[in-house]
Formats: C-alpha cells, sequence, structure tokens
C-alpha cells in the first residue's frame, strides 16, 4: 500500500488552482491529503473555500515582516508544522529567497500562464500578445532560486486568436491550468516524477492518465 504524502498550498488571492487541486484530489482518491493552504493576504477569497472543505489555514502576511528575509523565515515555519511532502504555489504572488526555495528543491511545483521558457515575470498575456505569438499556454515547474524557471514538468498550448484580448486569452490559459496542475501535482504524489539534473522523468504509465 502507497504511503499518503502531504501538501501544503500557498496562495495570495482566489485560488482558483488551489480548488482544481482540492477538487482532484478528492475525486481521484489521491495517496494525499492537503494539510494546510497557507497564505499571503488575510482577504485571500482562496482561504474560505479550504476553510469550506476542512482544510487548515494560516495567514502569513508579508506587510508584517520589515524584510523578504523575515517573510520566508516565517513563511517556511508555518509550512514545516505540517512537515509536507510537497509545496504546491498556486497563485502565490511573492518572489521567494534561495534559501527558502532551497529548503523545498525537488518539492515544490509553481505553475506560470506561459509556454516557459517564453515570457515569465509579469503580464504573460500582455507580453504574449505584444510578442505575435501564435501559441500561448500554461506551464507546471519545479521551483528553483530563478524567477519561472525550473525544471518543466508538463506544458499545455492554446492558440491565441486575431481579436484576442488579455482577458480573453487569460481565461482559455486558465481553463488549461485547472487541467495540468492537479495533474501534475498528482503525478508527484503517486511516485511518478523524477528530476535528472534541469529534466523531469515521467514514468510511462503517467502518460494514459
Amino acid at each position: 500500500m502507497r504511503a499518503m504524502r502531504s501538501i501544503v498550498i500557498l496562495i495570495s488571492g482566489r485560488g482558483s488552482n488551489m480548488e482544481a487541486i482540492v477538487r482532484a484530489a478528492g475525486a481521484e482518491q489521491w495517496p494525499a491529503v492537503i494539510r494546510a493552504v497557507i497564505s499571503s493576504r488575510a482577504d485571500a477569497e482562496g482561504l474560505a473555500y479550504a476553510q469550506a472543505n476542512g482544510i487548515a489555514t494560516r495567514v502569513i502576511a508579508n506587510k508584517q515582516f520589515p524584510d523578504r528575509e523575515q517573510f520566508d523565515a516565517a513563511l517556511q515555519a508555518a509550512i514545516d508544522d505540517f512537515a509536507p511532502d510537497l509545496v504546491v504555489l498556486a497563485g502565490f504572488m511573492r518572489i521567494l529567497t534561495a534559501g527558502f526555495v532551497e529548503h523545498y528543491a525537488g518539492r515544490m511545483l509553481n505553475i506560470h500562464p506561459s509556454l516557459l521558457p517564453a515570457f515569465p515575470g509579469l503580464a504573460p498575456h500582455r507580453q504574449a500578445l505584444a510578442a505575435g505569438v501564435k501559441l500561448h499556454g500554461a506551464t507546471v515547474h519545479f521551483v528553483t532560486a530563478d524567477l519561472d524557471h525550473g525544471p518543466i514538468v508538463a506544458q499545455e498550448a492554446v492558440p491565441v486568436l486575431a481579436d484576442d484580448s488579455e482577458l480573453q486569452l487569460a481565461q482559455r490559459v486558465l481553463q488549461q491550468e485547472h487541467i495540468i496542475y492537479p495533474r501534475a501535482v498528482r503525478w508527484f504524489v503517486e511516485g511518478r516524477l523524477r528530476l535528472e539534473g534541469n529534466r523531469v522523468r515521467l514514468r510511462a504509465d503517467a502518460l494514459a492518465d
């Protein structure tokens, strides 16, 4: 019998990717339990969803700390109280220090709304429209100290239409985020992912899911 894995999810706002992961974990009966949802903002809408689903919540408000190092230290202590196997960034709008990232090396995932390495950082949909690309999308990756970089777990592309607004493109990408992020997290908790340098290897039986 496979051991249960524990997950902590970090949010800063609505937490729609967190919701997608919570729903998928229950519906697909993952060998995992979501121990906590931690927010950098007390008014994050996603906290109410987590609480309604019986998930512990905490707020570590970045505005209460004078610098990133002290914020990250408090955040790390809160996360480690739950001893997670995996930390999931789901719309967590903070740049993390190298020491924090190293502490969770190989067990922290993020999703970025672009086909990395294209369009990292802020406003990726605006960047994509300005560049005139025909395909845009989302990327799930392991977190490294380099912002929006790290070994890629999964990607999904969407077409960029001639009359797309930034909002229309963002909504189309978000639909795919809600599919590939839960899938990638499930692969992790089921032990299907293997890091080899900057590459992620996926067991062949994962490809059919």
